[in-house]
């Protein structure tokens, strides 16, 4: 199917998209890598990204970016009060630290001879 631009609720326009809402985005970032913050209140820390959001080009990071919740006391939660979970950091403020040279590092996009795209470190060019 061939992508075109496709108006998103906001009114606004999304040339990853296909008509029927299906994204076609490819994320550098992917869940279980491990990657440093290098812009923001939490500079400098590493974490495990556990979720990612592809249409927000955002994701969640193991003990990253922490923010305070006020909740109520329901029938599922017992207890009220202030609870402190991660919410999500833009993948412009992340790097993506290679497992072979340790660094982080900027993450190239190859075509591999089978056709698939396979992610690349750019100090050391190994395949991630």
């Amino acid at each position: 199917m061939k992508s075109q631009t496709v108006h998103s609720p906001k009114g606004d326009t999304c040339p990853f998209a296909f008509p029927n809402g299906a994204y076609t985005k490819f994320m550098k970032i992917r869940r279980n890598d491990q990657v440093r913050v290098v812009a923001g209140k939490d500079k400098g820390k590493t974490g495990k990204v556990l979720r990612v959001f592809p249409k927000e080009n955002r994701v969640i990071v193991e003990g990253i970016n922490f923010i305070k919740r006020h909740t109520r006391k329901t029938q599922q939660a017992q207890q009220g009060g202030i609870v402190q979970k991660e919410a999500t950091i833009n993948t412009s403020n992340l790097k993506v630290i290679c497992p072979r040279c340790n660094k982080p590092t900027r993450i190239g996009i190859t075509i591999l001879s089978d056709g698939k795209k396979s992610r690349y470190c750019k100090k050391c060019e190994e395949i991630l």
